[in-house]
């Protein structure tokens, strides 16, 4: 007798085999960006060049969003952008050589930054590996070694069974905090090779967490609890970490102060009772912390800027919560917590006492008065009313983005971001030309959404290029270029050599890409930018005018 089950057709050898085969045409590129999607990917930055060429054609045959600036570093600007507003790793692609090394600049700043940016490069054809000299174009004698004392790792796949694994551990690494840039080098031939491996499916790359010790937080937790005059700095792993929730409520049960530096800005409210701001170049500031007997640092190494140019030195106990284990304790002794921000934070949350301090408040307010008490007599009017302009203007949700000039050094100290993650600056590495790529990045990430850049006019001439990306992808950025004829932080500085620069006709260039410029005065800036971000698409607002900084305290 014949069973149902009995007459079940099982394919052939033939038949399976056929199934399992790869369509004709597939190569290493297929495999990287099969790789890439299977993980998450949606979006890539970056630029082709000859060896990279069979990357960028299965990333035509695939669904993964290309977005092309017009150089390596621009990219990677943007590319680093796109990982802070959206927490998630983003390919940049890029090829061998020149290309590769253009990228260093934004690898730096993503380092410093903690932005999770997966670079993959070509590198040249596998016979040309191993430190021999056979004369490939772009070769160098070990490219991968320009990238290592720069992004958190290296990894290098030598064979198309490699890629898929490679790519899933550089990824891990990326998001595996403390954040940051990894470096991935395949070789051409490998690219460009046909492969039989089937397509790429079912990719897992779990990032590990890093909780606290719990003897540490325990302490912590005692420390905070006990103390008289207990402060908090919070640094940008805060924000990397979205613990801004939580590092509010946990201030709010210590009744701590709470400073941000300017890489945590956002990560607590500006006009907060316990708001300290974030006026670290102020030896007012400075004074509050020294005189605090518990100092809980969140997030940050307290590193040049966040320590008054190292002019802090903390009398009290100093609590230290970072996720980046070179950065432990590498300024000040502390009751080290290496850990995720979130996590610590939680822990702390989980085992603090609540402390009553009624004037902590009044403490607040009178730093903040001395402050401006400070400022009162250097006239510095115009300044303070331009970023108050610019926050007007811009909506409370959209993301800025500051390069290295006058307005964004005050901007660190003096300027409301409203909320966390909404500020961004390249104060981490300090390179120029940072602002208007990475803004485009922001749009990229989240479309829809205003985004403003800030450069003063040096720096903008590194991003010119650039108004073409945001014409083509029509992106809705708008440019403030401050235009004072040159490096205007350089001359504060009290250097007068190489820092007066000729400069083009800002709004005349603009519109020869086909975007829209205004140039504005200081009366009128409010106006123009809103109108500028209210319009959408990208558009360019020049400021001629010459700003100064504010008298430091560190000398």
């Amino acid at each position: 007798m014949t069973h149902d089950h009995d007459l079940v057709l099982r394919p052939t050898e033939a038949q399976t085999a056929a199934a399992l085969a790869p369509p004709p045409g597939r190569t290493g590129g297929d495999l990287v960006v099969e790789t890439l999607r299977g993980l998450g990917a949606t979006t890539a930055f970056g630029l082709p060049g000859q060896h990279a060429l069979a990357l960028f054609d299965a990333v035509g045959r695939s669904d993964l969003r290309l977005v092309g600036l017009r150089t390596e570093n621009n990219a990677g600007f943007a590319a680093d952008a796109y990982g802070r507003v959206t927490g998630e790793a983003v390919p940049l692609l890029l090829s061998t050589g020149p290309g590769a090394l253009m990228s260093l600049p934004a690898l730096a700043e993503a380092a410093a930054a903690s932005a999770p940016v997966l670079a993959i490069c070509s590198q040249v054809p596998s016979a040309g590996l191993g430190g021999g000299r056979r004369g490939h174009l772009h070769e160098l004698r070990d490219q991968s070694a320009s990238f290592r004392e720069v992004v958190k790792s290296v990894h290098c796949a030598r064979t198309p069974s490699q890629i898929p694994s490679v790519i899933a551990e550089a990824w891990e690494s990326a998001l595996t905090v403390p954040f940051g840039p990894v470096w991935v080098e395949i070789p051409e031939d490998v690219l460009r090779a046909e492969t039989v491996i089937p397509q790429v499916t079912g990719m897992d790359a779990t990032p590990h967490e890093l909780a606290p010790r719990p003897e540490l937080t325990a302490l912590a937790a005692h420390w905070l609890s006990h103390a008289s005059r207990p402060v908090i700095i919070a640094g940008g792993g805060v924000i990397r970490a979205d613990a801004a929730g939580k590092l509010k409520q946990l201030a709010e049960r210590l009744n701590a102060p709470v400073v941000t530096t300017f890489g945590g800005k956002g990560a607590f409210p500006w006009t907060h009772p316990l708001s300290l701001r974030s006026w670290l170049e102020d030896r007012h500031t400075t004074d509050f912390l020294e005189d605090a007997d518990v100092v809980l640092v969140v997030g940050s190494g307290l590193g040049e800027l966040s320590s008054n140019y190292h002019t802090f030195f903390p009398t009290g106990r100093v609590v230290q919560i970072e996720a980046d284990l070179g950065k432990l304790e590498s300024n000040h002794p502390a009751l080290g917590i290496h850990a995720d921000a979130r996590l610590a934070l939680q822990a702390l949350l989980e085992t603090v006492s609540e402390r009553e301090d009624p004037g902590a408040p009044e403490r607040v307010r009178l730093l903040l008065s001395s402050i401006e008490a400070r400022l009162a007599p250097q006239d510095v009017t115009l300044e303070r009313d331009l970023l108050a302009a610019v926050r007007a203007a811009l909506p409370p949700r959209s993301p800025s983005f500051w390069d290295m000039t006058i307005l964004s050094y005050w901007a660190w100290s003096a300027f409301d971001p409203k909320h966390p993650n909404t500020m961004h600056s390249a104060q981490g590495a300090g390179g120029l030309g940072y602002a208007f790529p990475a803004a485009l990045g922001a749009a990229v990430a989240e479309p829809g959404t205003p985004v403003l850049a800030v450069s003063g006019d040096g720096g903008a001439m590194y991003s010119i290029a650039d108004l073409a990306t945001a014409r083509q992808h029509d992106l809705d950025v708008t440019w403030l270029i401050v235009d004072d004829g040159g490096y205007g932080i350089l001359r504060e500085y009290g250097c007068a050599t190489g820092t007066d620069l000729t400069g083009p006709d800002f709004a005349a260039l603009a519109a020869s890409f086909g975007v829209p410029a205004t140039t504005t005065t200081p009366e009128s800036l409010r106006a123009d930018l809103t109108k500028a971000l209210a319009q959408p698409g990208p558009s360019v607002v020049i400021l001629p005018t010459t700003l100064k900084m504010f008298a430091p305290t560190h000398v």
